[in-house]
Formats: structure tokens, C-alpha cells, sequence
């Protein structure tokens, strides 16, 4: 599949004045780009915020080689002391010192992998700088904490909706020039606010429904809760599998939220501490697993088992 395939690569910022971020944070990026020092960093902040757009455009603003590694994926010592050494050995062809950009750096194994990274840094010092992005700070060893400077991506509410102004303007463009009608904008701010700041996520949504020829905007909302929660009470695991799979495209959170949201109608209230801990334990693992049905099935199994209702 080509990268210009995907409207998230197609469409990605090259420069940081393009990138929908906080002032506070375009406002430091720019200065890096004015006085031409890039230092070792760590983007953290949750998923689809630009992370590694802006770490792909202050290196080709300031004209660096760089490379990019994934952590989720060759999170490997070896592999990574082997690209990362063969990387930095050569000279830049566009002079200067090269980047390692590693994306996903909270992946990596904090016993082994991690503690070899910052040898990484130290070692390859006078040819190399390290851009690390993550999820969850927390996951990243304190070594590496005082070694990168932290910039949080995380969006401030205050910023929000002049953030979620700017790209729906950006939206609209896209899909004038990929010739896709959006009617008189609602569907597509229905989108930006239901997922913002998660840029990613919106522009994937985009596409989705560009291949029926028109943005339909959110045209589903979970409204049968009492069912899930029939079947939870019956411990009827087949059919409480089947309410999963029938809502699955929904935003995972939505269900965890619903749930939230009504269980005082269900539950007794002995049992509400319970549930809580167990939906905020299953949305923190969602971010982490492959199968997100199977995480929410696993999530209600174990409602299944520990709570009362009344």
C-alpha cells in the first residue's frame, strides 16, 4: 500500500507552522528551527497529536538526516544497537549531525533496552541526536527522563477549540482537493469535536467515509446499554460477546464510558468500586493490545464474575 494511499501520510505537515499544535509548544519548536540546535527531546502525549510529524518536520527544516525507528517493533538490543550504530558511523550527506528519531520508545523493555539506550546517547553524542516519542512517560526510565528534554504534547481545554477551528480548516481543504462533498460542514465538525485532539483518528474517519462518497459524521450511538447489562447479569457470555461484536465499531471508550455512565441503575452499590477499578484497568491495557474486541470481551468477562446487580 503507498504511503500516498493513506491520507494521514499524504496529507502529513512538513513544516511546523503547518502542524495544529498549542502556541505555547509551536512557540518552542520554531525558536529550535531559528537557532538551528536541535537537543536530545521526548514527545510524550497520547495518540494522534503529531508527535512524530513534528519530529519529521524540525528535521527537515533543519535539513538533518534522519532515520526512524520503532520501538513497538524492533525494540530489540541488537537491532537497535545495529541500526542506530551503522546509522551514526557515516558521515551526513546534508553535513551536520544526523537524528534518531524512536517512536513508540515506551515499548521498550525498561530493564534491558531502555538502560541500553541511554548508552546509545552518550556514546554517539558527537555525530547523533535522539528524538523519542511515547504514549506514557511513566514508562520511560528516569535515566532517559534527564538526559532528553520533555515536551508535553497533551492539548490544554483552553486551546481546544481554536485547535479543533484550525483543523477543520485543514479538513476542508483535504477534502475539497480529494473531491469528496462535506455538505455544510456539520459532519465534519461532528467528527473533529468526537475525537479531538486525536488528529489521526479524524482524518482515518475521513477517509472511512469518503469511500461512500460523502461525510456522514457520527451516524451511530450505543443506546442499548440495558441489553449489555442483561446479559452481564445472566452471565450470558455468548450473547454479551455478541453485543461486543455488534458495537464494535464504536470507539472502544464509548462502551467503557456507558457503562460508567449507567451503572448505578444496575449495580448495587457495594459493587461500584469494583467495576470501576476493572473499566479503568481494561481502557488503560486498550492502548496496548491488538485485539481491542477481545480486551473488552476479557473487560466484561470479569464483570461477569466480580460484581453484583441488583
Amino acid at each position: 500500500m503507498s504511503n500516498e494511499f493513506l491520507w494521514v501520510e499524504k496529507y502529513r505537515p512538513k513544516t511546523i507552522d503547518e502542524c495544529i499544535l498549542p502556541q505555547s509548544l509551536k512557540k518552542i519548536f520554531t525558536q529550535i528551527i531559528n537557532t538551528g540546535e536541535l537537543p536530545n527531546m521526548l514527545f510524550t502525549g497520547t495518540a494522534g497529536l503529531g508527535k512524530t510529524t513534528v519530529a519529521k518536520a524540525l528535521c527537515n527544516q533543519l535539513e538533518l538526516d534522519y532515520i526512524v525507528i520503532n520501538g513497538s517493533e524492533e525494540g530489540n538490543i541488537d537491532t537497535l544497537r545495529g541500526k542506530i550504530k551503522q546509522f551514526a558511523s557515516t558521515v551526513s550527506l546534508m553535513g551536520g549531525y544526523k537524528v534518531v528519531i524512536l517512536d513508540e520508545a515506551d515499548y521498550l523493555n525498561a530493564q534491558s533496552t531502555q538502560p541500553a539506550l541511554r548508552g546509545f546517547i552518550e556514546e554517539f553524542a558527537n555525530n547523533c541526536r535522539f528524538i523519542l516519542t511515547c504514549n506514557f512517560k511513566n514508562r520511560i526510565i528516569e535515566p532517559l527522563h534527564s538526559r532528553c528534554g520533555i515536551y508535553e504534547f497533551n492539548t490544554p481545554k483552553k486551546d481546544m477549540v481554536e485547535l479543533c477551528g484550525q483543523f477543520m480548516d485543514r479538513t476542508a481543504k483535504i477534502l475539497q482537493d480529494e473531491g469528496v462533498p462535506f455538505g455544510d460542514g456539520k459532519a465534519l465538525a461532528e467528527l473533529i469535536m468526537k475525537f479531538a485532539p486525536d488528529w489521526r483518528r479524524v482524518l482515518n474517519e475521513l477517509q472511512r467515509q469518503s469511500y461512500n462518497g460523502s461525510i456522514t459524521g457520527i451516524t451511530k450511538d450505543i443506546n442499548n446499554f440495558a441489553d449489555l447489562f442483561k446479559h452481564l447479569k445472566s452471565k450470558d457470555f455468548k450473547a454479551m460477546r455478541k453485543w461486543i461484536s455488534d458495537n464494535m465499531d464504536i470507539e472502544t471508550t464509548a462502551i467503557y464510558r456507558g457503562i460508567y455512565d449507567q451503572m448505578y441503575d444496575y449495580l448495587k452499590p457495594q459493587s461500584i468500586p469494583q467495576i470501576v477499578l476493572i473499566l479503568a484497568d481494561y481502557q488503560y491495557k486498550q492502548a496496548f493490545v491488538a485485539d481491542h474486541e477481545l480486551n473488552v470481551v476479557a473487560c466484561m468477562t470479569e464483570i461477569m464474575a466480580n460484581v453484583e446487580f441488583v
